[in-house]
């Protein structure tokens, strides 16, 4: 599969702005980690990418539609992987791809979270601003943090560590996810 092909598959199930940022921004961080880890940076960035294809359009029966679609490309080791992105799902965690989307997800979401209720949005977003904010419930409560805890644990990383490498990766690109400072008029 492509690169095209995925963008492609993305949106014709999902539409919302905020989804197809997420998506854009957990495919970088997979694509970074793949490029660090020497691993195949166009297979991850396509799991980054399509891991919540089908969430807007199919809720109820998310990951199985966009995980059928993969299967019968004969993407098998992407379509686990989306497979397993959420602990409680209760499937095995046999690649390092499965256990790098599991802990990139929840807490990728949540580093935007984080910026976006900053004038600066991510320029200047510090660790320690984000560690803070993992502890304030209430902040972006949607965000499991178990999961986001669970995913490093798997992935064996430290949760700090790969907190800072998502910073810098999404810093990279704050333009194109339109989380640059914002500009008083």
């Amino acid at each position: 599969m492509t690169r095209q092909e995925a963008q492609d598959i993305l949106t014709s199930m999902t539409t919302s702005e905020s989804l197809l940022r997420h998506a854009r921004t957990v495919q970088l961080v997979m694509e970074a980690y793949a490029s660090k880890l020497q691993e195949d940076t166009l297979k991850w960035s396509i799991a980054g990418l399509l891991h919540d294809a089908d969430y807007q359009a199919y809720p109820e029966q998310h990951p199985n539609v966009i995980v059928k679609l993969l299967l019968e490309r004969g993407e098998t080791e992407i379509a686990h992987a989306i497979s397993a992105h959420y602990t409680k799902w209760g499937v095995s965690y046999d690649t390092l791809l499965d256990k790098a989307l599991i802990a990139c997800d929840e807490i990728t979401g949540f580093i935007v979270a984080c910026a976006q209720v900053r004038p600066q949005r991510l320029e200047g977003l510090e660790l320690k601003s984000v560690i803070k904010k993992l502890g304030q419930k209430s902040f972006a409560a949607s965000v499991d943090r178990e999961e986001v805890r669970k995913g490093a644990e798997l992935f064996e990383v430290d949760l700090k560590e790969h907190i800072a490498f998502i910073i810098e990766v999404l810093q990279q690109h704050q333009d194109e996810l339109n989380l640059q400072p914002q500009v008083n008029a």
